[in-house]
Order: structure tokens, then sequence, then C-alpha cells
């Protein structure tokens, strides 16, 4: 993935909006107004009309806090509750996390946010051994196993790994359902499903689907997603040990390996959980 996901869902500012912002690209958020146009429109009254930048970079994103009295804070969803503070007029802050949630206060009951996917996580070959950089193989889909986003990849694939032989490939309230036991998608919802597929498909596996209708997109990017999933052993038998049980005709446990974290699995949409 080059560049970052910036996703503001229903309900935190005027409309969803989702943005794809290349290395060196910046979007802006806050109120807004006729002489402040913003990318990513806050509508809360506590929100400077101006209220901080988003700065993509090769491997990472920054985030600037451009408020002069309140800080923001950038949680990991999918970790075991960490997050960054980012103090008022702080420019810049270098952002690690690959699925964050930036988080605003506001005059509401709950605070605003929104999400971001960072550029993707490079990581060695698990049979690397040393070497230099530029001698060392790198993998061609780098997913983390222990992210909410690969629970749901392995969801939509556990059908075919069961049964082994062509299976309907499940429907995104069958994901729902299906993870609905596992501690870190008690929260799951439908429409973060559907941003962990988006995420899996344009970002992770990079696969390319013929235009069409909004519906026939998205069962053929899930189908795509499982193809490509299975036939290069990105998803094995082993990784239905991830899943709750019972589901499907096993009663495998929740497994291990899973960090929750506050709110995981509510993001783009989910997840990470999602980014």
């Amino acid at each position: 993935m080059s560049g970052i996901v910036v996703h503001l869902p229903e309900g935190n500012g005027d409309a969803p909006v989702t943005l794809r912002l290349g290395p060196g690209e910046s979007a802006r958020f806050g109120r807004g107004s006729a002489h402040t146009p913003v990318d990513l429109c806050l509508g809360d009254e506590s929100v400077s009309r101006l209220a901080g930048e988003i700065h993509a970079t090769d491997d990472h994103w920054q985030l600037s806090n451009l408020s002069n009295t309140h800080a923001y804070l950038v949680e990991n969803p999918e970790g075991a509750g960490e997050y960054l503070r980012v103090p008022p007029r702080r420019i810049g802050a270098p952002i690690p996390f690959e699925f964050s949630r930036v988080v605003l206060p506001s005059r509401r009951e709950t605070p605003l946010s929104f999400q971001v996917f960072a550029p993707d996580h490079v990581y060695l070959d698990p049979d690397t051994r040393g070497g230099s950089r530029e001698s060392r193989t790198m993998t061609a889909y780098s997913l983390d196993e222990t992210a909410t986003y690969f629970l749901v990849l392995v969801a939509l694939c556990e059908p075919w790994l069961r049964d082994h032989s062509p299976a309907a490939v499940p429907t995104t309230p069958q994901v729902v359902a299906r993870l609905h036991g596992h501690p870190a998608c008690t929260r799951l919802t439908a429409r973060a499903v559907s941003s962990h597929l988006d995420y899996l498909a344009d970002e992770k596996l990079r696969i390319e689907l013929p235009d069409g209708d909004r519906a026939d997109r998205r069962g053929g990017k899930r189908e795509a997603v499982v193809g490509l999933a299975l036939k290069f052993g990105i998803v094995r038998e082993e990784h239905l040990a991830l899943l709750p049980g019972p589901g499907l005709g096993a009663g495998l446990g929740a497994g291990p390996g899973l960090n929750p974290g506050p709110g995981a699995g509510t993001g783009l949409g989910p997840g990470r959980s999602g980014r």
C-alpha cells in the first residue's frame, strides 16, 4: 500500500467521507467554513474551523494538531489500549500504528473520531536469515495475523477450508455473526466488515475488479479475496483456530494472539477493526 486511507464514518461529520492520500499529499480536517475549506468536515461547534492536518509519507503518516486548546488522541483499536496524545500546536507528529482512530474532544456524549489506515507495514519473509537490505526477500502480501481484518479474511475462507471443496462465500451478515463470539469482535458491524473487505481487496491484496453495480462488485470482491487468499496459502487450515467456536460444524475456541483493544472492530468500520 502506497499512501494512506482516511475514513470519516457516518455520524461524525456532515457526511461520511473516504479519502486516499498518496505520499506527499495532505488532508485538512475541522469544522470548516466558506473561507476555511476542509477535506474532512467535523460538524461540532467545539471543533476548530481548521482543527488539524494529516500528511502521508512513504512509510507512515503524520498528524498536525492546529488547535490552540485541545489535545487529540490517536488510538490503536487493535492493540492493548495503546494510544498517543498529540498536544495543541504540535506539527507533524509521526504515527506508528497501521490502523488508527483519531479522537477529538467534543460537547457530544461520544467524542468525534475518524480512522486512518497507514502505509502498508512491510515484513521480512519468515525464512530470511540476515543479509543486506537489498538481498532480503520481502513478503508479497504483508498481512498482520493479529488484526481484525485477518479474522474477517479467515471467516470468509472458512467454508472452503472446512469442506475442501468450492463453497459459497459468506455474506457480510454471516461474517458478523460468525465473529461475534470473539472478544475482539463483539462490537463488529456490517459496515465494519465491508470496510475490512475493501481494505483487504484494495490495499493488502491489491485486487482489480471490473466495473459493475455496487452489489455485483461487493460479491465479486468477496470471491476474489477468498480465491487469492486460498490460492497463495495466505489463509490455511491452522488459521481456523483463530475463529471463535462453535461455527460451521467446528467447535474451536477463540484463537490466541489477538489483542481486542478498546472499541476494536468498530472502525473503518471495523478494525483496522476498520483500519
